[in-house]
């Protein structure tokens, strides 16, 4: 599939507020391996290839294990996550799936014994910026394959 558009360059001030979101993100204090996560596994419920491609040589290239990032779908399973993670990865699943459903008080409360109030807030803005990533990328077609680690920090 080739790209439909390049949403960048024909909403500049658009792109500019999404990263603006994500610059904040970025800088929250939430740990750089949780977030690249966080973004993995939002992208992979999401079925975005663009993404999937980026976050997943950022986390390679940040020092995360193929193997970690090889299960991440099957995270409830496997024994390579922390108790933190799992929190982070179980609401990721809840805010990107949210459509139709309530986040449930148990799993509110569970991610609460992980993370402050200020983190809880930074890692919803988390999810929701990959995920508005995600639904510029899927529509306009962005194409994976040619991202390499680093380059959209070139973007800002």
């Amino acid at each position: 599939m080739s790209q439909r558009l390049d949403y960048h360059v024909k909403s500049p001030d658009g792109f500019k507020a999404m990263l603006g979101l994500q610059a904040h993100v970025d800088g929250c204090g939430i740990e750089h391996s949780l977030l690249e996560l966080v973004k993995t596994r939002a992208s992979q419920i999401n079925g975005c290839a663009y993404c999937l491609d980026m976050h997943s040589k950022d986390a390679r290239a940040a020092g995360e294990s193929e193997q970690r990032l090889y299960l991440l779908d099957a995270w409830r399973e496997a024994p390579f996550y922390s108790p933190r993670e799992r929190a982070a990865l179980a609401w990721t699943e809840a805010l990107t799936l949210i459509a139709g459903r309530q986040v449930p008080d148990a799993l509110y409360d569970e991610v609460r014994a992980h993370f402050s109030e200020k983190e809880l807030v930074d890692l919803s803005l988390a999810i929701v910026v990959i995920n508005g990533w995600n639904r510029l990328a899927i529509p306009f077609r962005s194409e994976p394959g040619h991202y390499q680690p680093g380059d959209h920090a070139k973007r800002r």
